[in-house]
């Protein structure tokens, strides 16, 4: 009742007199202050704007080009050529501008002004031309052209001193449209040796026959679309791909990550969270002043920030025929799970952010609640593991309105979710089977102890392990990387806990405790979220995760082969599956696209037909290593021109997707592509970026080393194997397929990938000796 009766601005009573007014001067405070709040997020939204509108220009470079103009005018120099005299004859007559001298200045400052608005644009339009210049990405490490050299003096000089998080955003080139016959040309590169020769000659004539009757109306519609909208697959991708789906998000398209795994901050649950929280919101801060560096590539060129934007706040409100994001300003607080109980625990007091031992506090008094759950409110996340269109019309009957409404709104208008465990989970490295229980954990849980729709939930065991459960709809995954980078970097080297494991300084013991939501869920509504439960338990049940950590040699080693160490690893994986399953498959490797604005990702077909030579030699055991070698580097060039190509926007899939797209707008039937769209990856990978910002060095820190994350399987008898080269000497694998086939077990194909990795190592002769 304390909060309520602090919720009431002002309270009134019927006197003989008249009415009597009490105001309440707390409340009144919090008022002003909020108000003080939303006036500086203004005002810094609009200081941000107009640094970002001028960049590279400046308030500093616009008073130097005013003061060149004025200053030469002394000197009877008139570098405006006539202009300013010009513009003077062109102002009005009006008082302000009476005399000769205020006219000349005016004049002068107009004039200055257009010179430097007239730079910028120059500046920007020559950068995006800079910037869609990628052939340093196709010259040999080491061998640099002397017009790379050039290109990249010119993109430092006009890049600026300090960029803010969206200065380049105006000066990123945007994805270029690849012909159709370069398209179908590498299409059917890519499948040539997966298929026999009567299925490759059918897919040719179906090739030949879109491309020379159906592609180029669709092409047309396409290129129109790339002039006008700032991406032409972005918004398709993230409607089609991701928010039509009706399947269930849990492990079907949310994806997990890991915490720190080799060393360990803290045993207590409460005060990890409440450092991580701090690091999380302190970060959501310095997103919304624009304050975090841009990722640059090679540390010059830039990656677009777009899908930062939708980091906090944001919630994936499911609909019958497809789902929709739902994007705030601001959020005060966050939505906490423990015990079948939800709860809403207050980020800030006032305008202050909560600090580390307060957030502590609070995330304790929930652990301590001794209140149990109210009918149908435990197992009730898991209307977010169902299917969405069952999500979507229990939303509607038992969400739409009186308290119901009110608890599911401040859930979906969190920061994030925050799910407390019961159980405990780590790494142990003499328990091998340890991470693959915490990789499963995060994926999917109980099925009901994660809010599935936020664009996060932060899980935290009881041991104080932490890790992430994300929806992929908003953005892709190095994006949540960056995130999880500064946050594990800020509670390691910069918060810091006790001697006793909690965080640093004393708690305000006079803040109100977390808000329980309520709810009144029926008998009806409870029986729609046990439906939900099965269907999302039986799907977890399905799933097997196997995840391990490669020891022998890492990146260092695997650059004395001279190849990069992610060909390496594709290969090893090719040469796993065959050996594996005795045949290859279509492999799905996720490349980005951020060089350009708004991109996202693009698709590697890893299995080539240098790959499967090499798997091939490989396998039949009578080649000389020097044949071998030949032919894994043959095999590793052309990985590494396809991922290039992807990057650089030459990619086949999602210009294929796009073609689809429109196919389907215009009711044109296509089989070719109707057929490329319905094949299934079987083997689908992702390498997990790392180190995107330097909170620390690795070097000097060698065991904070997070094990990066995993997906579940995209084909029911397929393998996801996601993998992050963790510096120079180790390799996490996460390897997931489904119990239902009698083709995949994850463990058999884990110990295939380690085999593959070992023979291929030792094909070049190397091991941790070497090193």
């Amino acid at each position: 009742m304390a909060e309520a009766h602090q919720a009431v601005a002002f309270q009134f009573t019927v006197t003989p007199e008249g009415v009597d007014f009490q105001l309440s001067r707390e409340v009144l405070k919090q008022i002003y202050l909020s108000g003080v709040r939303s006036w500086k997020k203004r005002l810094i939204r609009i200081k941000n704007g107009i640094l970002r509108g001028v960049y590279p220009g400046s308030p500093t470079s616009w008073l130097v080009v005013v003061m060149t103009t004025v200053g030469s005018s002394c000197y009877n120099v008139d570098v405006s050529m006539g202009l300013v005299y010009y513009i003077q004859r062109w102002l009005p007559e009006g008082r302000p501008y009476r005399t000769p001298y205020t006219r000349t200045l005016l004049s002068m400052a107009v004039f200055s002004t257009g010179v430097w608005v007239m730079g910028i644009f120059f500046f920007r339009q020559t950068l995006k031309l800079l910037l869609s210049y990628h052939g340093w990405m196709f010259e040999m490490h080491g061998q640099t052209s002397h017009l790379t050299r050039v290109w990249a003096v010119c993109v430092r000089l006009l890049s600026g001193r300090r960029p803010m998080l969206y200065s380049f955003q105006t000066s990123l080139p945007k994805l270029p449209v690849p012909s159709v016959p370069a398209t179908v040309h590498r299409y059917l590169e890519s499948v040539e040796h997966l298929l026999d020769d009567e299925q490759y000659y059918r897919m040719e004539m179906l090739a030949k026959e879109f491309e020379e009757k159906t592609a180029p109306r669709l092409q047309k519609y396409l290129v129109l679309k790339s002039w006008w909208a700032t991406n032409y697959v972005s918004d398709w991708w993230e409607e089609y791909v991701y928010l039509r789906g009706r399947n269930p998000l849990m492990v079907n398209s949310n994806y997990y990550v890991m915490d720190l795994v080799l060393v360990k901050n803290t045993d207590v649950q409460a005060a990890r969270l409440g450092n991580a929280v701090h690091a999380m919101i302190t970060y959501r801060r310095k997103l919304a002043r624009e304050e975090i560096k841009p990722v640059m590539a090679l540390g010059l060129v830039p990656m677009c920030s777009y899908q930062m934007e939708r980091m906090f706040n944001t919630t994936r409100i499911p609909g019958k025929d497809t789902d929709m994001l739902q994007h705030l300003p601001d959020s005060r607080h966050v939505a906490v799970y423990h015990k079948g109980r939800f709860f809403k625990l207050w980020l800030y007091e006032g305008s202050r952010l909560l600090k580390p031992r307060d957030l502590e506090m609070q995330f304790q008094r929930i652990l301590d609640d001794p209140s149990p759950p109210q009918p149908g409110e435990e197992r009730l996340a898991a209307l977010t593991a169902g299917g969405r269109v069952e999500w979507a019309q229990a939303r509607q009957a038992f969400f739409s309105s009186g308290k119901n409404k009110a608890a599911l709104d401040a859930i979906e208008r969190a920061a994030f979710f925050v799910a407390l465990d019961e159980e405990s989970h780590h790494y142990d490295p003499e328990d091998e089977a340890s991470l693959s229980l915490y990789g499963k954990a995060l994926l999917h849980g109980n099925c009901y102890n994660r809010w599935f729709d936020k664009s996060f939930t932060l899980i935290s065991f009881k041991n104080g392990q932490l890790g992430l459960n994300t929806e992929h709809a908003w953005a892709d995954a190095p994006i949540i990387g960056h995130l999880w980078e500064f946050v594990l970097g800020t509670d390691s080297f910069h918060l810091g806990y006790t001697e006793t494991g909690h965080c640093l300084g004393k708690p305000n013991p006079v803040l109100p405790p977390p808000q329980r939501l309520q709810w009144d869920i029926s008998e009806q509504c409870q029986a729609v979220i046990e439906s939900s439960y099965q269907v999302a338990k039986a799907l977890a049940d399905d799933v097997e995760l196997y995840c391990f950590q490669f020891l022998p040699f890492g990146k260092g080693l695997i650059k004395k082969c001279r190849t990069s160490p992610d060909a390496f690893v594709q290969i090893a994986l090719q040469l796993a599956h065959f050996r594996d399953k005795g045949k290859f498959c279509l492999t799905y490797e996720a490349s980005m696209t951020r060089m350009f604005r708004e991109g996202r990702t693009e698709t590697v077909r890893s299995c080539t037909r240098e790959s499967t030579a090499f798997v091939q030699a490989m396998v039949q055991g009578r080649h000389p290593n020097e044949d071998l070698r030949r032919l894994f580097r043959k095999a590793a060039e052309k990985h590494q021109n396809m991922y290039r190509l992807a990057m650089t926007g030459a990619g086949i899939d999602r210009h294929l997707f796009c073609l689809y797209v429109v196919s389907k707008y215009l009711g044109v039937e296509s089989p070719f592509l109707a057929e490329v769209l319905s094949e299934p990856w079987r083997l689908s990978t992702s390498q997990i970026a790392q180190f995107q910002i330097r909170m620390f060095d690795p070097n000097k820190y060698p065991k904070h080393l997070g094990a990066g994350g995993g997906f579940g399987p995209v084909a029911d008898d397929g393998y996801g194997v996601s993998y992050m080269i963790a510096g120079e000497n180790t390799i996490f694998f996460h390897v997931s397929s489904k119990f239902s086939s009698s083709e995949t077990n994850a463990q058999r194909f884990g110990n295939q990938i380690r085999q593959a990795l070992l023979d291929i190592a030792n094909l070049f002769q190397v091991s941790k000796a070497d090193g």
